[in-house]
């Protein structure tokens, strides 16, 4: 039934535009005016541009819908875009008893004549509050079809509505108005109204929660209108905590107001105690029912969760349909996609809180239903974490164990994290797993008797209690293996290798195809303890086999070792430019990797600095051996020590400072095992500083036990007992070598000079100066200029002739002057080792030459003034220097600028 709206008009409502309207609904109560018009702005209401313009849109799609949470600034952002928009807007708030037809329709009528919409009596008005006429609708999108400029709507706390009728009644009407009505719905949820149709159609405009978010600037500037002033940074770290969540922002700038210090408040606030708290405990939880108020509390723990793990927290089965109407209610849970959900950050902190207040005691058990399910669904950081907040330290280590990534404590962005969370491990926790990862974090830190004692009750509690493990016996062997190298026993390296091979078959393949690191991990062990044990050839097929591992950051300090090793395998064998640039490589692969700086071992800065010696650069071989730290008295790896002391040695003989580099080869670190070509590098240098102390039989005695067997050593102790004067002990060592396909020009050089030498001091001149010939030819190739320099006087005379000064000029001697220059002061040679720069780094030591402040680069660069400062200490450590000014200049001398 129809009532005409001039037969029972009244009178107008004080204020109101247009013709008549009614004083009462259907149900005979009076219209309440403030549900119709614009709500007002407080005064901190911020001006939102971007909302607003977007919002413009609404102007020219059919529906547009506002959606977001309590407090997402829906409302005050319509407001604002109605105000400006210079013409009438029908505005009405939704209320409860709105889900009745009859009262819902009277309101929309109302507002749209009291914006003067509809301009004629003839659509009527609900005569009864349950139900609507069809002719009234009919004769209402009739009459809003016909107007020349179409009428705004905006229906405000649409999520009032939850009668489907009313839903298609609006639908209806929306659909045939036509382009006489613009539908705005300002809601916490999704409308039961066909948006994927207006979607489909792009008949839609859309303003969720992600863009309804405040900015960090927005948020600066919302917190001056309160009277505080915040810096960005500080700015964007509240953006995070609250999402940008419009009235978190709001009510902390409230509470900062009253605090002393506010900025320190806004970076700290315990959001259980705060006004925050207070506003979503009224208006989230407090009206959920019962049973979903359990469910939030208890999913809190959890940094996101699914139907089934909520399941698993609560004891029920009904989480799946209560999420889902979270998320559809805007109900702070949101959607990360495939069933999972997460908490808003705060909302999280309060309900933890509230936890802990309303189920005491709970919260421990809650960790370890998760950490148990998780387990079982191969969530593996998560449990840990769980199993870690629970105090299950045997589901933590054993969910570690089983996963087969143990080796995470060792290398990986992660090692840090997990080595942080096992820390708290007490000794109250048994069991072989948790023996296990406390032997594997003792290793880590070098630290072998602690080590090695939990790793052997790990093992004997395998044997006797839990045979048949693979995982945990597999990781027993990686663990061994690390002992092995570390005390230098490659025999019991080549056992816990040969067991791990042997537990392979007995491991999931996608185990070992999702921790690559453990594989790596392994053959890095067991090549680093054949190359200590000389077997250099069978070192270098399992370092190569690391060096191109896949598997990312997992495997970045493996492939970084790898290529160390192979880069000293090189050196030992005289390759210097192969060396170079192996370590080079581990180098980089350690940077690009975000490894921390030193990582590993260091040995390829070692590596490099035995380089530059070689290559007369001491200044450089000085700067890399200050930037590789020194091992820590409790390291024992004898790889890298021996690479320490050999780089060391060599730099102190050629400053001449024997006796020091007597003391300097000596190994950092004792190892179980001698290395043949560790100790023959500290029996040369003793016996060098023996010779240069004028005690050359003394230096010859040392050198009996040097054999052809090692090439490099066999030709440095002839050198030196040729320089002691026993030329047929020299010969016959230099006969006695085995000659191997490996050895690479700085022996091959070595081993001409010293034979050159014996003929020069058998007046055998021209066979002499052809074997200074081959030697200056292989030499220059690889920049080695050491030899030459070490030769002694007998040498110069020969490198003064034509074609062997010809030979050596420009890398060697200086170079004559072209036709007409006269000759200058000798300019400083190049470095000899490679300088790599990325491209952030070139673009600062450009700003650095032009003599602009750290200051003024950042601001330049667009990046803060620590980040110039990181890349300044990377530009100074490439090129060994630790000021601006001879960053510049060395850069200059490499023709880098």
């Amino acid at each position: 039934m129809v009532v005409s709206a001039v037969a029972e008009a009244d009178e107008n409502i004080s204020g109101a535009a247009g013709p008549a309207v009614l004083c009462t609904d259907p149900q005979g109560d009076h219209f309440l005016r403030t549900r119709i018009v614009l709500p007002a702005r407080p005064a901190t209401h911020l001006p939102r541009p971007r909302l607003v313009r977007h919002l413009d849109q609404a102007l020219r799609t059919p529906l547009t819908l506002v959606n977001g949470p309590a407090g997402a600034g829906k409302t005050l952002l319509a407001a604002e875009w109605a105000a400006g928009l210079g013409q009438a807007v029908a505005w009405l708030t939704v209320e409860a008893g709105d889900r009745r037809p009859g009262v819902f329709w009277a309101y929309v009528l109302q507002a749209l004549r009291a914006c003067g919409a509809p301009a004629s009596g003839g659509v009527g008005f609900p005569a009864e509050a349950s139900r609507i006429d069809r002719g009234l609708l009919v004769a209402l999108a009739a009459e809003l079809e016909e107007r020349d400029q179409p009428v705004v709507l905006v229906l405000d706390e649409y999520e009032r509505v939850t009668a489907p009728e009313i839903a298609e009644q609006l639908e209806f009407v929306l659909h045939h108005a036509g382009r006489g009505l613009r539908l705005v719905l300002v809601t916490r949820t999704e409308p039961l109204l066909p948006l994927h149709r207006y979607r489909a159609a792009g008949e839609l405009t859309e303003i969720r929660a992600a863009e309804l978010a405040f900015t960090p600037e927005e948020a600066v500037a919302l917190l001056e209108l309160h009277g505080l002033s915040l810096p960005v940074a500080a700015a964007r770290a509240l953006v995070d905590r609250t999402r940008g969540w419009a009235a978190g922002l709001r009510l902390c700038a409230l509470a900062a107001r009253e605090n002393p210090d506010p900025e320190a408040y806004l970076k700290e606030f315990e959001a259980d105690r705060s006004v925050v708290a207070d506003f979503l405990l009224a208006e989230v939880l407090k009206r959920q029912p019962e049973k979903t108020q359990d469910l939030l509390l208890r999913v809190s723990v959890l940094e996101r969760f699914c139907p089934d793990l909520a399941d698993a927290l609560t004891g029920r089965t009904d989480a799946e349909p209560l999420l889902l109407g979270l998320h559809r209610e805007n109900a702070f849970v949101e959607h990360l996609g495939r069933s999972w959900y997460q908490l808003h950050p705060l909302f999280g902190e309060i309900l933890r809180a509230h936890l802990r207040v309303r189920l005491p005691g709970l919260e421990p058990e809650l960790h370890q239903r998760a950490a148990r399910w998780l387990r079982r669904a191969g969530f593996l950081p998560e449990t840990l974490a769980h199993g870690a907040a629970a105090g299950d330290w045997e589901c933590a280590a054993g969910a570690l164990i089983d996963d087969l990534a143990i080796g995470q404590l060792f290398t990986g962005l992660r090692s840090g994290d997990l080595a942080q969370l096992f820390s708290r491990m007490g000794p109250e926790a048994g069991g072989p797993a948790t023996d296990l990862v406390r032997a594997a974090r003792d290793l880590s830190r070098c630290d072998l008797d602690r080590g090695l004692a939990r790793l052997r009750r790990a093992e004997e509690q395998l044997a006797h209690d839990a045979p048949g493990l693979a995982a945990a016996q597999l990781s027993c062997a990686l663990l061994g293996a690390l002992a092995a190298r570390l005390t230098g026993c490659p025999p019991q390296v080549e056992e816990a290798a040969a067991a791990a091979e042997g537990l392979r078959g007995e491991i999931p393949a996608h185990l070992l195809d999702r921790h690559p690191e453990f594989t790596a991990l392994l053959l890095t062990h067991l090549g680093s303890a054949r190359l200590w044990a000389g077997r250099f050839e069978e070192a270098r097929t399992v370092l190569t086999t690391v060096a191109g591992t896949p598997g990312g950051t997992s495997t970045v300090l493996p492939r970084e070792e790898s290529m160390g090793h192979l880069a000293l395998l090189d050196y030992l064998n005289g390759w210097l430019v192969r060396a170079e640039r192996k370590a080079l490589a581990a180098v980089s692969e350690a940077e690009r990797g975000g490894v921390p700086q030193p990582s590993g071992s260091g040995l390829a800065r070692l590596v490099l600095a035995a380089v530059a010696v070689d290559r007369d650069d001491l200044d450089r071989a000085q700067a890399l051996l200050d930037e590789t730290p020194r091992l820590p008295s409790e390291t024992r790896d004898p790889v890298p020590a021996a690479g320490r002391a050999l780089a060391t040695a060599r730099l102190l003989l050629v400053r001449g400072k024997t006796r020091a580099a007597a003391e300097a080869a000596v190994p950092a670190v004792s190892a179980a095992v001698t290395s043949p070509w560790a100790a023959s590098h500290e029996t040369l240098v003793a016996s060098a500083a023996h010779l240069a102390e004028g005690r050359p039989d003394t230096a010859a005695e040392l050198l009996r036990g040097v054999s052809g067997d090692q090439p490099a050593s066999a030709v440095e102790a002839a050198a030196i007992q040729l320089a002691a004067g026993r030329r047929g002990e020299a010969i016959d060592l230099l006969d006695s070598i085995h000659p191997q396909g490996g050895t690479g020009p700085a022996v091959t050089v070595r081993a001409a000079l010293v034979r050159a030498r014996a003929a020069d001091g058998a007046g055998d001149t021209a066979t002499a100066r052809k074997l200074v010939a081959q030697a200056l030819l292989d030499a220059r190739r690889e920049r080695l200029r050491r030899p030459f320099l070490d030769a002694g006087a007998w040498i110069r005379p020969l490198l003064a002739t034509a074609p062997l000064h010809e030979l050596a000029a420009g890398w060697l001697t200086p170079g004559a002057p072209r036709h007409g220059e006269r000759p200058g002061p000798e300019s400083p040679s190049s470095p000899l080792v490679a300088v790599e720069l990325s491209a952030r780094e070139r673009d600062v030591l450009e700003r650095l030459a032009r003599m602009m402040s750290t200051e003024e680069i950042a601001a330049d660069l667009y990046v803060s003034v620590n980040t110039v400062k990181t890349h300044l200490k990377s530009v100074y450590r490439k090129l060994a220097v630790n000021r601006r000014g001879d960053a510049v200049r060395r850069a200059r001398d490499l023709r880098m600028l």
